[in-house]
């Protein structure tokens, strides 16, 4: 019976445990689950930028009307169908007086078929051909703009995980400072309106942080649409990629001319503009026709007939010539035009490249006076004046404002960096324009 009541109680022991026990099973299997979700893929830049040339629907639309004009061209040699025809030839009214047998007229069946000109067809057939190779060249301009913009979109992305990174030590040194003035004002060591101003720059860091993490879900998602993603797709980036820069020791207008991509497509304009200035040369040359006649005759006293004819175009006569000679000129002048505006693009952009050079090399040295001179000045200032204020020898204004100073100074560094970056992006992308 003892024995039956210790059982009893023990149960009732251990059946109080049960809450406790689902409570930490339940907290086991929620952090085996996270543990075991998958972690969002690190895409390095150049692999966003593979996958935009790859995937981007935009770019794709290039190669399908690039495709488009390459069957165009193989329809261009293909001949006009045959012509048929049946009807009477001589066939007499009714009601008229016939002389004699022969006077019935004849069925008449006609076969016709055009021969155009070989030279023109083929001429023709260059023409359209070459704007396929205008359709590529036009897809590796945009591309060029797309990849731009997706390095943009990167080191945006880096800056901001970084101004990220600063703001959680600011949070740890403002959770700081409020918790030393709470305990000094407990003491009535300090006012209680410092504890609100240490509050209100530990809000407004937050503030700061939630600006921050909204611009890498914006990177994030235009980003995702430039891959042809749906765009909450998620990964991360790798945030210690830093872009290089390599100034040309010579710009010359050879050198863009090979390396720029709306070059590229100027001169596949171009050739396109010489090839339809041909095509339309060729125009002066004749088409041919051929046509064959069967008369069967509805009387006895005529055989059956035949005709045969072939027949020429005559375009070299004056009021034809004049559309296809005028056209020409008028390609030639534009074919005059299109050079002009290709010799001015490239040295516009030698200039504009130059420039860039300049400017990047200042905001080098910007950046390397910030981080090498004068933050560490005001990291020490700082340090000095906290240790103090740790000491009860200086009072809290004085500590925020040699932190605002740092971390203003640290912020412009950053704002350095991204228009550095951004810089470069540019810088590479007239370069290969």
């Amino acid at each position: 019976m003892e024995n039956w009541k210790f059982m009893m109680l023990s149960n009732k022991r251990y059946r109080s445990l049960y809450p406790l026990c689902l409570l930490l099973l339940l907290l086991l299997t929620a952090y085996s689950s996270r543990a075991q979700a998958p972690q969002a893929a690190v895409l390095p830049l150049d692999t966003i930028l593979a996958r935009i040339d790859q995937q981007n629907s935009k770019l794709k639309a290039y190669a399908s009307r690039s495709q488009s004009f390459t069957y165009r061209a193989k329809a261009a040699t293909s001949w006009m169908a045959p012509m048929v025809g049946a009807g009477t030839f001589m066939t007499p009214y009714p009601g008229q007086a016939l002389m004699s047998d022969g006077d019935k007229g004849s069925l008449m069946f006609t076969v016709e078929q055009e021969i155009p000109n070989p030279s023109k067809q083929q001429a023709n057939k260059q023409y359209i051909q070459s704007q396929a190779a205008t359709e590529d060249a036009k897809r590796a301009v945009n591309l060029n703009e797309l990849q731009a913009q997706a390095k943009s979109l990167y080191y945006t992305w880096v800056i901001a995980a970084q101004r990220i990174s600063l703001l959680k030590e600011n949070e740890t040194l403002l959770q700081s400072m409020k918790q030393i003035e709470a305990i000094r004002y407990e003491y009535n060591q300090s006012q209680l309106s410092n504890v609100f101003k240490a509050e209100a720059q530990l809000e407004e860091n937050r503030n700061m942080r939630q600006m921050q993490e909204a611009e890498i879900a914006r990177a994030r998602a235009w980003l995702n649409s430039l891959m042809n993603v749906p765009g909450d797709t998620p990964f991360t980036i790798d945030t210690t990629a830093t872009p290089t820069f390599s100034p040309q020791a010579a710009l010359d207008t050879t050198l863009l001319a090979e390396r720029r991509k709306d070059i590229h497509q100027m001169n596949a304009d171009m050739q396109t503009m010489r090839l339809g200035i041909e095509s339309m040369k060729r125009e002066r040359k004749p088409d041919f026709k051929i046509r064959f006649d069967h008369m069967s005759p509805l009387g006895n006293m005529m055989p059956n007939a035949y005709s045969v004819m072939g027949m020429v175009s005559i375009p070299i006569a004056p009021w034809s010539s004049s559309m296809y000679k005028n056209e020409t000129k008028a390609m030639q002048l534009e074919l005059d035009a299109m050079q002009q505006e290709r010799q001015g693009m490239l040295l516009e952009s030698q200039g504009m490249l130059y420039g860039m050079q300049e400017e990047i090399s200042n905001m080098e040295e910007q950046i390397k006076r910030i981080s090498d001179k004068v933050i560490p000045a005001l990291q020490r200032a700082m340090e000095a004046t906290f240790q103090a204020y740790r000491e009860n020898k200086q009072q809290l204004p004085a500590v925020l404002s040699d932190w605002e100073a740092l971390n203003m100074m640290k912020n412009s560094l950053l704002d350095e960096k991204l228009k550095r970056y951004l810089m470069l992006v540019n810088y590479e992308k007239e370069l290969y324009k």
